[in-house]
């Protein structure tokens, strides 16, 4: 294809805007090859140097910047969901929720947007194997009109903790050891040794050991939000929400015994095979929603915390109501450019959406952005995969920084009164949007309280059928197998105990060790104990001088949290 005619810097420039989709669609036969800098050249694997028998020499540009390039193809992995799939697809709105939000993308039944869906597993490195019994990542970007919404979930409803604090070190011992370098197929200790001294992991353990620990491909498995969120309505009335992404695929498991004999890559495989046979997978997108008042209410009288991301709403009290449904329906061309790259930021949500207290989102509202930041660059949502599609051109005084592509021309960056940028007046009232908060600052640490074995109880009893349950117990003891700390599994147990006493049987049965009878005469040294019967063990780790916040609510919203300003 021959340039354009124009020489001006500007047709150069438009030239490479819109030569990106041309170009990830050309087939080698397209191209021809040339070095970075575009000089043909006759063959990829020459090099010059001194004779032929002598030393290279430096001034062969095409073997130096080969070199240099290849020594820098990697960017550092993600430190959690590092091994993932991927595809595009577009979300549409069938039942509008525009009662409950202002969101432009619920506003009208059939109102379309594109999206980007990236799975994953959670602990592993990205060699790692797809059918790990791990929770798995499960991440939407949302082009909207108004902005990107990225949802970033996973396939369980709760996580392993509530304290923001906790979330590094629980990653720590996820990975490898930092000595043998082992992972929990041939050293569970750290894994054992978290779980037992941090007792609020144990509703997602339930979970993680069951069924759904190991789901079959990602096509096969619902995602959920976990944390609560706001949604904001045009009269600025707000109402916590939940968000449930549903399988129209069903859900299907593999157990402990036959991922083994599946493919390192079984999930990417299945996905991109299938997306590519046409068999487009598909998920409604529904929501629990809440008033402020039920909000303190449940604390009150039933102990569960919308802020409590080891906790979930009743689905009969609080109904899941239908919104819309996104399918995925093109595979990447390119993993790296589209999978590998695109970044889901929590904090990214359009008008009519907002954050709620919850600690452990509030983390991740900081955490999301600065890792990417860090691991593609301060302008990784100028990659396409990232950017946005707004219904109208958008401009503001971020500039300059690595790799900057949209600088955003010659227009001043900061608030100019000779070329004054447009606004559009404020749609969503933040002063009555979030609460009024007042109070001293506290240093805040959650404890275990009875209430916190109510749903895993409840997965037991009701949930889980005879063959469940004997494929937990199994999973649990095969885990507990590779743990050479005996102790740590005597303290697992009783956490067990407190959920229901059979497991705790049935799983002494199965390991051969008798554990302790309950948590009452235990310490944590990573949560209170608020079941303790002697107040000596109640504070984490016997920390001298610690004021507990030993309010009833245990960080959850109480009657008149809510007040109005």
């Amino acid at each position: 294809m021959a340039p354009s005619a124009d020489t001006s810097f500007s047709a150069h420039v438009a030239n490479q805007f819109t030569s990106y989709e041309h170009d990830r669609q050309s087939k080698s036969q397209d191209t021809l090859y040339a070095t970075s800098n575009g000089v043909p050249m006759p063959h990829p694997y020459e090099a010059q140097r001194v004779g032929e028998n002598g030393p290279l020499l430096l001034q062969d540009f095409h073997l130096i910047d080969l070199l240099s390039h290849f020594d820098r193809e990697r960017i550092p992995e993600r430190v959690v969901h590092a091994k993932g799939s991927g595809a595009h697809g577009y979300f549409e709105c069938t039942d509008p929720l525009d009662d409950l939000t202002s969101a432009d993308i619920f506003s009208a039944k059939g109102k379309k947007c594109p999206v980007t869906v990236r799975f994953s597993t959670v602990g592993g490195e990205s060699g790692s194997h797809d059918c790990a019994r791990d929770p798995r990542g499960f991440s939407v970007k949302m082009r909207t009109d108004e902005g990107n919404w990225d949802i970033v979930a996973n396939n369980t409803p709760v996580f392993f903790l509530r304290d923001p604090a906790k979330f590094p070190y629980f990653i720590h011992t996820q990975k490898r050891d930092p000595s043998t370098h082992l992972t929990h197929a041939d050293d569970s200790t750290m894994f054992w040794d978290y779980l037992c001294n941090n007792p609020e992991s144990i509703h997602q353990v339930m979970i993680l050991m069951g069924d759904r620990g190991i789901p079959d491909g990602y096509r096969f498995m619902h995602g959920y939000l976990g944390h609560s969120i706001k949604l904001v309505n045009k009269n600025n009335e707000w109402v916590y929400c939940q968000l449930h992404m549903k399988s129209q695929q069903g859900t299907k498991f593999i157990t402990q015994e036959d991922s083994a004999s599946k493919s390192p890559d079984h999930s990417q495989k299945d996905l991109y095979e299938a997306i590519q046979r046409g068999e487009y997978p598909k998920w409604s997108v529904e929501v629990q929603t809440m008033t402020p008042k039920e909000a303190e209410e449940l604390w009150e009288k039933q102990r569960i915390n919308v802020f409590d991301l080891t906790h979930v709403w009743p689905q009969k009290q609080f109904p899941l109501r239908k919104v819309g449904e996104f399918v995925l329906n093109e595979n990447a061309i390119n993993y790296f450019a589209e999978i590998e790259q695109v970044a889901f930021n929590p904090s990214h949500m359009p008008p009519g959406i907002e954050p709620s207290a919850d600690p452990v989102f509030q983390s991740r509202l900081f955490s999301y952005p600065d890792t990417h930041r860090h691991r593609i660059g301060v302008n990784y949502q100028q990659l396409p995969v990232n950017a946005s599609r707004t219904g109208y051109k958008f401009g503001n005084f971020q500039r300059d920084g690595s790799m900057a592509f949209y600088n955003q021309g010659a227009r001043p960056n900061y608030l100019s009164s000779i070329e004054p940028i447009s606004f559009r007046p404020r749609s969503v009232d933040l002063d009555k949007a979030h609460g009024h908060f007042q109070g001293q600052a506290i240093s805040f640490l959650s404890e275990i309280r009875p209430e916190d074995f109510n749903a895993p109880r409840a997965l037991w009893e009701k949930v889980f059928d005879d063959g469940a349950k004997e494929r937990f117990i199994n999973n649990v003891a095969g885990k507990m197998e590779v743990c050479g700390e005996k102790e740590l599994l005597k303290r697992q147990i009783a956490i067990f105990r407190e959920v229901h006493p059979d497991i705790a049987t049935r799983l002494e049965k199965a390991t051969g060790i008798k554990g302790y009878d309950g948590i009452a005469n235990m310490r944590f040294n990573g949560s209170h104990n608020g079941m303790a019967a002697d107040k000596t063990l109640r504070t984490a780790n016997d920390t001298k001088g610690v004021i507990l916040s030993h309010s009833d609510n245990n960080g959850a919203p109480t009657a008149g949290t809510h007040r109005s300003k």
